[in-house]
């Protein structure tokens, strides 16, 4: 869940807004500095290229919290577009799993967390198409209102058609969906400011505002309508609350500047046809795997980790070898390879949340109140009330220590060390008939304390450490991080049942705690191969 900054205190260093001056474009796409986490999103640090020299809009006489106003339409829009994506993903696995006379589908559970954690690592892979769409075809603001028509599409296909069918037609659609809104929509919100706009900071602190209340919401909500009524009714209110954001975005969206309408690197018309040429090449040759069962529901968690790390060493290659780059930029790129394991490390198992965590709330926590049982949807909203109460502490923390505060590589050991922590918790609830639901809010705030360490430096740290050649590269590179870390979560999420759960939280906590240690042990050496960058 995307840290809040509250007030005006950041979390971490100061945004750095000159990061990308003057990077051109690669591989036609710019700079798009987007949010972390199907569990995660992190605050934009850096600017779009096209808004760097605009000057300050015209303030208009109505604000929204002496913000621009139209910062309270797109505050609504990811409010409710976050209320329906962790609302829905609040409920996904017990409808996969679940037998069809609770209002399931009868997905074996190991097959169906893996199909969670491919889902939710696919989002950010969708976050480059909606990146190129919006830079080389239609700009920002259409992308993002059409990637919000796709989501509440998605919820429902998940509500109205049954079966395989429908989860099938209602997660592909909120994938591309919420990756083109996550590419674009913190994009917006920074096209409302010039980049020495006072209002800036605390502008973005309202906006993920929304953010966390949004997240807290969605599982509260639709946990409780899935318990009461039934599977489809909950999808089919997460699909509401996609539609009242929608609409009230379509009423307003007249107020936003016309810089969000412009298509940086308008994509030449003669390259239309190759372009879709390839497209179509691409889905032809994934209908194939999946006809032929290459790629199926088992498998598919698998598959998209091998996508991300082929991704990921061919990009990490490319960067290291270029000509294009000095000494000092090829250092930085280097001692960013340690940090992209330490992510996906840490993702990894915070992510299982929705894979693991919810298994386990389902048959080992002790949910009964009185007569009522809590909805297993509930245990995802302890993160993000944490982070609403948690992430305004951190801020003042890290404002108060100044220079002296520690460096990324430091924040990032203990964040990882902190999340292996939060898995050797489960330990001693081993073999016990039912685990107090506050035991794992406990776990969940160990593990958002790591949080707090790691998701807000982590897309600002690969801004800081990009090549001028490369700086689009390097922001997919720590993207890829948190894919491969949410993938691996539906992957590692197969070895898991009651019956091994010791052994499973007590090697993955002990190996995550392992991992960091070694970056504390290595932090110097990064440092001084990050050149200056702290």
């Amino acid at each position: 869940m995307t840290p809040l900054i509250g007030g005006v205190a950041r979390i971490g260093p100061a945004p750095d807004p000159l990061v990308c001056e003057a990077y051109p474009t690669i591989g036609g796409i710019r700079p798009r500095f987007a949010g972390s986490t199907t569990g995660s999103m992190t605050p934009p640090t850096g600017l779009a290229a096209d808004e760097r020299d605009r000057k300050s809009p015209v303030p208009t006489e109505k604000t929204f919290m002496g913000q621009p106003r139209p910062l309270f339409n797109l505050f609504n829009v990811e409010l409710w577009e976050r209320f329906s994506f962790y609302g829905m993903q609040g409920i996904l696995l017990l409808y996969m799993f679940y037998a069809s006379d609770q209002g399931g589908l009868g997905i074996d559970k190991a097959v169906a967390a893996g199909i969670v954690g491919a889902y939710g690592g696919s989002v950010y892979l969708f976050t480059l198409l909606g990146g190129w769409v919006a830079d080389r075809l239609i700009g920002s603001e259409r992308t993002m209102l059409a990637s919000a028509v796709l989501i509440m599409l998605g919820h429902i296909s998940l509500a109205l058609v049954p079966g395989v069918p429908g989860l099938t037609l209602g997660l592909v659609l909120v994938a591309v969906g919420s990756g083109g809104l996550k590419a674009n929509v913190t994009n917006l919100v920074g096209s409302l400011y010039s980049r020495d706009d006072p209002r800036r900071d605390a502008g973005f602190s309202i906006f993920y505002m929304g953010v966390n209340i949004g997240g807290l919401l969605g599982p509260l909500l639709t946990g409780i309508t899935q318990q009461e009524i039934g599977f489809h009714v909950g999808f089919g209110l997460a699909a509401v609350g996609m539609a009242i954001g929608l609409t009230q975005y379509l009423v307003t969206r007249s107020g936003l500047p016309a810089s969000v309408h412009h298509v940086p690197d308008p994509l030449p018309r003669k390259q239309y046809l190759p372009s879709a040429g390839v497209a179509v090449a691409v889905l032809a040759v994934i209908v194939a795997l999946v006809a032929t069962g290459v790629v199926n529901a088992a498998n598919l968690a698998d598959v998209i980790v091998g996508i991300i790390v082929v991704a990921a060493i061919a990009i990490f290659a490319m960067m290291i070898s270029s000509p294009k780059i000095d000494s000092d930029e090829r250092a930085r790129v280097v001692s960013f390879i340690p940090l992209f394991i330490g992510s996906a490390a840490f993702f990894a198992l915070f992510q299982q949340q929705f894979t693991v965590v919810t298994l386990y709330s389902q048959s080992r926590l002790d949910r009964v109140v009185g007569s009522w049982e809590i909805p297993v949807s509930w245990v995802q909203s302890f993160n993000p009330l944490y982070i609403i109460l948690l992430a305004p502490v951190f801020a003042a923390l890290w404002t108060r220590l100044g220079k002296r505060q520690p460096s990324t590589p430091v924040k990032f050991g203990v964040g990882i060390a902190l999340m292996g922590s939060a898995f050797l918790l489960f330990l001693p609830m081993v073999g016990r008939p039912a685990v107090p639901v506050l035991w794992v809010g406990l776990i969940l705030l160990v593990a958002t304390l790591g949080e707090l360490m790691v998701s807000p430096v982590g897309l600002s740290l690969s801004t800081k450490l990009a090549p001028r050649q490369f700086p689009v590269l390097m922001v997919a590179l720590y993207n890829l991080s948190v894919a491969l870390g949410t993938a691996l979560s539906g992957s590692l999420a197969g070895f898991y049942s009651e019956r091994t759960e010791g052994a499973y939280f007590g090697t993955l906590g002990a190996i995550t705690i392992g991992i960091g240690l070694v970056m504390l042990l290595i932090a110097k050496p990064l440092q001084r191969g990050m050149r200056g960058v702290r």
